[in-house]
């Protein structure tokens, strides 16, 4: 017998509860999980009535997960080997990671890099894994450091966080951009050099094309100020779009790309290849030092916590990472 967070139907509240082993997917790879996080997705799933499940319920949650092989039957992987799993529609369509035990397909798993604990995987998670694909496909396009000055929108969330302080480690000048006077702070020791408030792009781009404010940018916000930034990039700089919190729709002009050649560059973190899954988190590993993944660690929560951290996610509250130590 195991815990999980198990939620039982459509805007029912999920609740901890003992599962057999045989309840779990009949999958190669079966895992002694150590840690999941809380993201936004999972706050959809969890506080927001399944709205982002796929899957048949009851369902077991979590986007992230870490923890130790047991046994597998796949040759990529081995007993003993402490892998990881973000996306790959993990706690979307097959259950997830907010569960003491797992068994998961080997398609989007990974052993995670020597030089780095479970525990920072988690901190990471999908929100870190993203943040490093952004700055990755900003570099691929030709921003890279001494460019220019790079915005982050949403910049005090989990992929805001991490892209803050992936930027300014790596030697980008960053401005963060954010709602929350208490994140300025904690903004500025993750290496934003300037605080930009979220109403002045909020709102949208007051014309077509704006002032020449950017040489790239990071957006986990879409919508109108997805828009605004877009209006702002200077001649050949790319914006790595990768989150719609502020809205899915994305009103702008064909002008930014045709008179200033600037690049919007999609950023799927949930079917990236393996491949670019290991490169990324090779990076994450080599980059933060030690008391950037203390910074960003908002605190460590058991299961029977996640639906509250869900909530207030949603209220737009919660700062930095949220990780789960699911045997807690």
């Amino acid at each position: 017998m195991f815990n999980a967070l198990v939620l039982p139907a459509p805007n029912e509240p999920p609740a901890v509860r003992q599962m057999r082993l045989e309840e779990l997917p009949d999958n190669p790879v079966r895992i002694a999980v150590h840690y999941s996080s809380v993201n936004y997705k999972d706050a959809l799933a969890i506080g927001a009535a399944g709205r982002i499940i796929r899957g048949s319920f009851p369902f077991v949650p979590g986007i992230d997960l870490v923890g130790q092989v047991i046994e597998s039957d796949s040759d990529g992987f081995a007993p003993g080997d402490w892998v990881t799993q973000t996306g790959g529609g993990l706690g979307e369509s097959t259950w997830g990671g907010l569960s003491q035990r797992q068994h998961v397909t080997d398609q989007w798993l990974v052993s995670i890099p020597s030089n780095m604990t479970p525990l920072k995987s988690m901190i990471a998670g999908t929100a870190g894994l993203t943040a490093m694909y952004a700055v990755m496909a900003l570099n691929k396009h030709g921003v890279e450091p001494g460019s220019g000055d790079v915005i982050v929108t949403g910049a005090s969330g989990g992929v805001g966080s991490f892209a803050v302080a992936l930027l300014a480690a790596l030697g980008y000048t960053v401005a963060a951009s954010t709602g929350k006077t208490v994140a300025h702070e904690y903004l500025r020791k993750l290496g934003a050099s300037r605080i930009v408030d979220r109403t002045v792009l909020s709102g949208g781009p007051a014309r077509p094309l704006q002032r020449s404010k950017w040489a790239g940018a990071v957006d986990t916000v879409g919508g109108q100020t997805l828009a605004a930034v877009v209006s702002s990039i200077r001649r050949h700089g790319s914006v790595a779009a990768c989150g719609n919190a502020g809205g899915a729709r994305l009103e702008t002009s064909v002008f930014p790309f045709i008179l200033r050649g600037v690049s919007l560059l999609g950023i799927d973190s949930n079917t990236a290849p393996v491949a670019q899954r290991r490169e990324a988190w090779e990076l994450l590993a080599a980059t933060l030092a030690d008391e950037v993944w203390d910074q960003i660690l908002s605190g460590i929560i058991p299961l029977a916590e996640v639906f509250s951290a869900c909530t207030r996610m949603l209220r737009g509250e919660v700062t930095g990472r949220i990780v789960v130590d699911v045997n807690g």
